[in-house]
C-alpha cells in the first residue's frame, strides 16, 4: 500500500491577544523609527518578525520587553515578559544556576534553576562557571533563565545568530519544545527567513516604521525544506526586496540580491 500524502497544512485556531499594539510611533530626534504601527500576538502564538538593519525590529522589542517606555501609547502586554537576546549575557561572577535563578526569591530558588537547566540538557553544569560553556550552552542557559519565571511573553531578539549552522538546528528544536511546553506568546526577531519559516505560527515583515507584509505558516511542524515551504520562502524574499533568479524549487538554488551578488 503507498504511504499516505503528507499533509501541506494545518487549521490554526483563534487566540486570544496577549500583545496588542495600535498606532505606536517611535521616533529619536527626527528619524521616525516606527510609525503608526499595529501588531497582534496570540496567547501561545509564535510570531517571527524579519526585516532590513534599521527598520525598527529591535526597537519594536525593546518596547514589549518594557526596557523602552511606551508612556502615552496604545501597547498592551502580559505582566510577565522575558528577553533573550544574541547574547548571553551570563554574569562571569557567578554559577550558572545562580545566572539563571538571578531575581528569584524563596528557599527554593536553586531547586527552580536545577529543574530549568535540566529542562534545557544543562543539568550537569550546575556549577560550571559561565567562560566554561560553549556558545550554545551558554544560549540553553539563557533561555532557562528566561522560562524559570514562566512569561506570558517570550521575546527573541536573534539568539542564534552567533552560533554554527548544527548548534543552531538544536536550539531550534530545543525551542519549539520549550514553547510547546510553556505556551508563551513568542516574538522572534531574526534576519534569517528559514529560521523564521521554520519556527514561527506567522511571519512579519517591517518596512518603513509599518508591519507591510505577513504570511501565515500552515506548514506541519517539523517542516521540511519542500516545495510548500520554498514557495513562502521566495514570497518572503520578495518582501525584502530579494528577487529570486528563478522560483526556489530545490535547495542550491540560486538567489540575486539587489547589490548584484548571486549566492547559492
Amino acid at each position: 500500500m503507498p504511504p499516505s500524502p503528507r499533509p501541506t497544512s494545518i487549521d490554526v485556531p483563534p487566540r486570544q491577544p496577549a500583545v496588542r499594539v495600535r498606532g505606536f510611533t517611535r521616533q529619536f530626534g527626527d528619524t521616525v523609527v516606527l510609525k503608526d504601527l499595529d501588531l497582534d500576538i496570540g496567547q501561545g502564538e509564535f510570531v517571527a518578525l524579519l526585516g532590513r538593519s534599521g527598520s525598527g525590529k529591535t526597537t519594536l522589542l525593546r518596547t514589549l520587553a518594557g526596557l523602552d517606555s511606551a508612556e502615552g501609547q496604545d501597547v498592551a502586554t502580559p505582566a510577565t515578559r522575558a528577553v533573550v537576546f544574541q547574547d548571553a549575557r551570563l554574569l562571569p561572577w557567578k554559577r550558572i544556576w545562580r545566572n539563571v535563578a538571578l531575581g528569584l526569591k524563596g528557599k527554593d530558588a536553586r531547586e527552580r534553576a536545577e529543574a530549568a537547566l535540566e529542562e534545557v540538557g544543562l543539568g550537569h553544569r550546575l556549577d560550571a562557571w559561565p567562560a566554561t560553556l560553549s556558545g550554545g550552552e551558554s544560549q540553553r542557559a539563557s533561555l532557562a533563565r528566561a522560562l524559570i519565571r514562566e512569561p506570558g511573553l517570550l521575546l527573541l531578539d536573534e539568539p542564534f545568530a552567533a552560533l554554527d549552522a548544527l548548534t543552531r538546528i538544536r536550539m531550534h528544536e530545543l525551542v519549539l519544545s520549550l514553547w510547546r511546553k510553556h505556551a508563551p506568546a513568542v516574538l522572534l526577531v531574526t534576519h534569517d527567513v528559514d529560521e523564521a519559516i521554520a519556527l514561527a505560527d506567522r511571519v512579519l515583515v517591517l518596512d518603513a516604521g509599518q508591519i507591510a507584509a505577513e504570511e501565515r505558516i500552515t506548514l506541519p511542524r517539523p517542516r521540511e525544506v519542500d516545495a510548500a515551504f520554498q514557495a513562502v520562502r521566495q514570497r518572503l524574499l520578495g518582501h525584502l526586496g530579494v528577487q529570486t533568479l528563478r522560483p526556489v524549487a530545490s535547495e542550491g538554488a540560486l538567489v540575486a540580491f539587489p547589490s548584484g551578488e548571486i549566492v547559492a
